[in-house]
């Protein structure tokens, strides 16, 4: 198993810095709240079996879900690839069908889309993702994600029209054990001793990581009742710079934080970690025997946004390429559907809804 390299102060100092103008209007991380510590990194012990053509960039195999070491393929030819951030997978998942209904006359032949960290510009560059020993060697059409990755896009050059807001989310919850055995209700629960937190890796996904935790920091300085003596920088303290005197305290996930936070809770050695509330929906949803969702505000049925927490919205856009006909039938139909009124009804189901800005294409 190859290990994550873990990140020094320097770098703490300038992830934690380059947080989204948005959050000014709280208390900033950057005001002393400098993570030093180093996370343990929670997975299970796996023979790291070697890959046929061996590793390639974007690489999302990943020792608690996404490993193919039994499969063994190339895909060189695809209709349609869409790379999407901010996993929404039990949407897309919905809307699916009625998408691929569009071409029931002539059937896709080969598509497929990542629900993953934000892998496209990756995708573009190198025309390749891997799971194990699967290689798909297509170029996305379409990519979903922050704006932050869009502008990254848009600065190589690789966008086609402009990008338009797709969907935003409620924020962050805790999600924990069946049954909350550590009576765990709010995020000051976490800095305890006899908590361990679980994260995604701070290196692999910096992005999600900054984001739980300027949730946290945000939740902390916009309390009027903290716990006595607490403060945000005591909390973070507690949690990630050591202050618990607890070695695993700080956990963090290998790869992809929404398979790797729910396997630490359910099977490592976590206790709680922060996720968005959608995709800790799904995760109940599908093991109700295991979790528990503890919400930051609101209800479970009925979440809200947290006080002076930011949330971000997912955009589409479509990617320059080399497309034929067919693929850009596909790549349209696609954009076309999930701007639809159909998908804005599933997105509620799932735990989502759509921006201010969104702009409707009707129903599809």
């Amino acid at each position: 198993m190859v290990y994550p390299r873990l990140i020094g102060l320097v770098f703490w100092a300038f992830l934690l810095a380059c947080a989204p103008v948005g959050w000014a209007a709280t208390p900033a991380v950057t005001g002393g709240a400098v993570i030093t510590g180093k996370p343990v990194i929670d997975e299970p012990a796996l023979l790291d079996w070697p890959a046929d053509s061996g590793k390639m960039t974007p690489n999302l195999s990943d020792p608690t879900a996404n490993t193919l070491n039994d499969f063994h393929a190339s895909i060189d030819t695809c209709d349609l690839v869409l790379s999407t951030e901010g996993n929404f997978n039990a949407a897309l998942h919905d809307i699916w069908p009625t998408f691929l209904a569009k071409f029931k006359d002539q059937p896709l032949q080969n598509w497929f889309y990542t629900t993953s960290p934000p892998v496209a510009p990756e995708q573009m560059r190198n025309h390749v993702v891997q799971f194990g020993n699967l290689y798909a060697k297509c170029a996305p059409s379409l990519a979903a994600g922050s704006e932050a990755l869009i502008k990254k896009l848009e600065a190589a050059g690789d966008t086609q029209g402009l990008a338009q807001p797709l969907l935003t989310n409620y924020g962050a919850v805790i999600l924990v054990k069946k049954g909350n055995p550590k009576h765990i209700r709010t995020i000051w629960d976490l800095g305890r001793a006899d908590v361990r937190y679980v994260t995604p890796n701070p290196e692999l996904e910096p992005g999600a990581f900054k984001n739980y935790v300027n949730t946290i920091w945000a939740m902390a300085a916009n309390d009027p009742r903290p716990p006595k003596g607490m403060t945000p920088q005591k909390l973070i303290d507690k949690i990630f710079n050591g202050a618990s005197h607890k070695p695993d305290k700080w956990l963090a996930g290998p790869r992809i934080h929404h398979r790797d936070v729910p396997w630490s809770i359910a099977f490592g050695k976590a206790d709680a970690g922060l996720i968005l509330y959608h995709l800790a929906l799904f995760t109940r949803l599908t093991f109700p025997d295991k979790f528990d969702i503890v919400p930051l505000a609101g209800t479970v049925a009925q979440p809200q946004v947290p006080n002076g927490v930011k949330v971000n919205t997912v955009f589409l856009v479509a990617l320059k390429g080399e497309w034929n006909l067919r693929q850009i039938a596909a790549r349209d139909k696609l954009i076309e559907t999930l701007m639809s009124d159909d998908f804005t009804k599933i997105l509620e189901k799932r735990g989502l809804k759509r921006p201010a800005d969104y702009v409707s294409s009707g129903n599809h």
